[in-house]
């Protein structure tokens, strides 16, 4: 597969970026999987075994490589960054609380 999974595969030079059909079913099926992550109680996406192969493998037809790692990278960010948020203000309450 070449740098853009929708348009040809064949190495051409200039390859077809995605339509905005194409980029909207990417997100559905990344929604739709990352839906059954949450559902299962997985952060990281690939480990949730078979519990949601399924949505997976639609996921992985419809978005590009680079995309797929793009968005896996950024869940598992946002949770930590939700988890951080999460301690730094029970620390302020805790600091408040003190006063």
């Amino acid at each position: 597969m070449g740098w853009w999974p929708f348009g040809s595969s064949s190495g051409t030079e200039d390859p077809t970026p995605p339509t905005r059909h194409e980029r909207q079913k990417c997100w559905e099926s990344r929604d739709a999987y990352f839906a059954c992550l949450d559902g299962v109680g997985v952060i990281k996406a690939g480990t949730e075994g078979k519990a949601c192969s399924t949505e997976n493998s639609a996921y992985e037809k419809t978005c590009a490589q680079s995309w797929i790692t793009y968005f896996n990278e950024r869940r598992k960010l946002a949770f930590q960054q939700k988890d951080m948020l999460a301690q730094a203000n029970a620390q302020n309450a805790q600091a408040n609380a003190k006063r």
